[in-house]
């Protein structure tokens, strides 16, 4: 179904188009004493903040898409076994989901590497290339998460609007509370985990503290999106084997 509904070629190619596309325009209006400090995966970042929302919006379709339409009788009366058919659907969209982003930002981060490879970049090393790598899988638990969120909820818009807000609420939400001193606490953890927060740290260009805070490890980041995405995947199969579709 990936390859048959023309909704999501549409969306993995917006996820190229936004990656390549974004990270070139910031590979070539910058110079190699800029990546003395940045790594060359830098650029492919900035379009994969925006891609990002094209592997949420797909992952939500993936499953959403079905309810919508009525063919997911059709689906688990073709598969009676509905665990494995949603086990099936994740398995397939993670590998799409990690081939494309990485592809997508290895391909930025080698034109990048090509271009400003001058004594003036300093030394770089597999770290970097290793970190984006961590990035990438990043991005596609966040599809994970949008599939399991659109198995809960069964509605594309609004487990679209969920995984929007959780993506993009937590900055807002963490900086609202930072302007009170009770709350202030909460709202130093909230900065410090969340979702774009994660990918920049990752990618190796956010490592400043927050609120006089040192940032968490990238191990740490990564353990908290696995643990959230790991509970809503486990919720979308007790969901799903309960009720009736």
């Amino acid at each position: 179904k990936l390859t048959s509904v023309r909704s999501t070629l549409w969306t993995l190619g917006s996820l190229v188009a936004l990656v390549v596309g974004v990270g070139m325009l910031a590979v070539v209006q910058t110079a190699s004493q800029d990546y003395e400090k940045l790594p060359y995966t830098a650029p492919a970042l900035f379009g994969l903040m925006v891609g990002q929302i094209a592997v949420i919006v797909l992952g939500v379709l993936t499953i959403s898409s079905e309810y919508g339409t009525g063919l997911i009788r059709t689906t688990f009366t073709a598969a009676p076994d509905r665990l494995r058919v949603l086990t099936a659907k994740y398995l397939v969209f993670g590998t799409v989901a990690l081939l494309t982003t990485t592809l997508s930002v290895g391909f930025v981060g080698l034109w990048a590497a090509i271009l400003h490879s001058g004594p003036a970049a300093g030394p770089h090393g597999l770290a970097e290339w290793a970190g984006a790598l961590a990035g990438c899988f990043y991005v596609t638990l966040l599809g994970l998460l949008a599939m399991a969120v659109g198995a809960l909820v069964r509605h594309s818009a609004g487990a679209i609007a969920v995984m929007l807000g959780v993506v993009t609420m937590p900055p807002v939400l963490g900086s609202i509370l930072m302007v009170w001193p009770v709350t202030s606490g909460v709202g130093g953890l909230v900065l410090r985990y969340n979702a774009p927060v994660g990918l920049f740290q990752l990618f190796g260009v956010q490592d400043n503290g927050v609120g006089g805070a040192a940032m968490p490890s990238d191990l740490a980041q990564m353990t908290l999106l696995v643990l959230v995405t790991a509970a809503a995947v486990t919720a979308s199969y007790a969901v799903v084997r309960r009720r009736d579709v």
